[in-house]
């Protein structure tokens, strides 16, 4: 019959506590009150250490003498403090995380939440908590967003809807209505309508695939425009800034647009086209953090006060 031989590895916490506890207070007696337990308990945890060690942690010299380490039991008392320090460590990040005051949460984004949603989001949850870490992704494409979600590289992400997902769970933060920007000097819009039909075959700026260009140009179609686009940029800016030049209209969602800018003219379509939904989705079944909750509710009131 082969005995078994204790190693390091059958050391607990409980030893390490003991083994500092005696090192600090001198006596076992001491050091049982000092962490609540008897002194034939702290004699056991003591034992029990310097058997799965192999040798003693403490020379007992007997008397009202204080023990003293050996020097093994010096090498492991740097370690205990060492695992406890962490130990302690673990237990302060942990309340932050529970709190939602601390911990890392990572959001994924598009340019115009990035713009005109997020800053306010993250402004107020890095008031209420300052020692999260925030960490940001910002992609166009939507697929990319999702797949980041489900393999957890991400906790949450905004995203253009409509989507369903069966890996996913959502809430809808705001439907965003499609209008069409032409140059302030262009007669078109004056009276704030624009006929969808104005925009068959005429010049179109108009952002890369995505999306969201995918809603406009299945709108106009299913409308029976044609889109001819002269400029394509997923640089909303871009966009915009080639309006005001007069290359063209372009069919926007409001949030993409700097409406005061005096250079353009902004007007609602007629008919308009279905708008599209920013969602922010996170990954079913999955346990979030205080924080990703915290983020979630205030994206929407965000979206609820734009």
């Amino acid at each position: 019959m082969v005995m078994y031989m204790p190693t390091l590895r059958d050391v607990e916490i409980r030893h390490l506590l003991a083994l500092r506890a005696v090192a600090q207070e001198g006596t076992f007696g001491r050091a049982a009150t000092h962490l609540g337990f008897s002194q034939a308990a702290i004699s056991q945890q003591i034992a029990g250490l310097e058997r799965a060690l192999g040798e003693p942690v403490f020379d007992r010299p007997g008397g009202p003498r204080p023990v003293e380490l050996t020097p093994a039991g010096r090498v492991l008392l740097e370690h205990a403090d060492a695992i406890v320090s962490r130990l302690d460590a673990a237990a302060a990040d942990l309340d932050q995380l529970r709190t939602g005051a601390g911990g890392r949460l990572l959001v994924g984004t598009f340019q115009s939440v990035s713009v005109k949603l997020l800053p306010t989001v993250i402004s107020e949850l890095r008031a209420e908590a300052p020692a999260l870490d925030i960490r940001l992704h910002e992609t166009d494409d939507n697929e990319e967003l999702v797949e980041r979600v489900l393999d957890d590289s991400l906790d949450l992400a905004f995203v253009v809807g409509p989507l369903d997902h069966e890996r996913l769970d959502s809430v809808l933060l705001c439907r965003d209505p499609f209008v069409v920007i032409v140059a302030a000097s262009s007669p078109l819009g004056r009276d704030g309508a624009f006929p969808l039909a104005q925009l068959d075959r005429g010049p179109l700026v108009g952002q890369q695939e995505c999306a969201c260009q995918a809603l406009i140009d299945d709108g106009l179609r299913g409308a029976g425009v044609e889109p001819t686009y002269v400029f394509r940029s997923n640089d909303n800016g871009a966009v915009q800034a080639m309006v005001r030049a007069g290359m063209g209209a372009a069919v926007l969602p409001l949030l993409a647009i700097d409406a005061d800018d005096p250079g353009i003219r902004v007007a609602r379509l007629v008919p308009d086209l279905e708008p599209r939904e920013i969602l922010l989705v996170w990954r079913r079944g999955r346990t979030r953090p205080p924080a990703a909750q915290r983020f979630i509710e205030l994206a929407s009131e965000s979206c609820r006060a734009t």
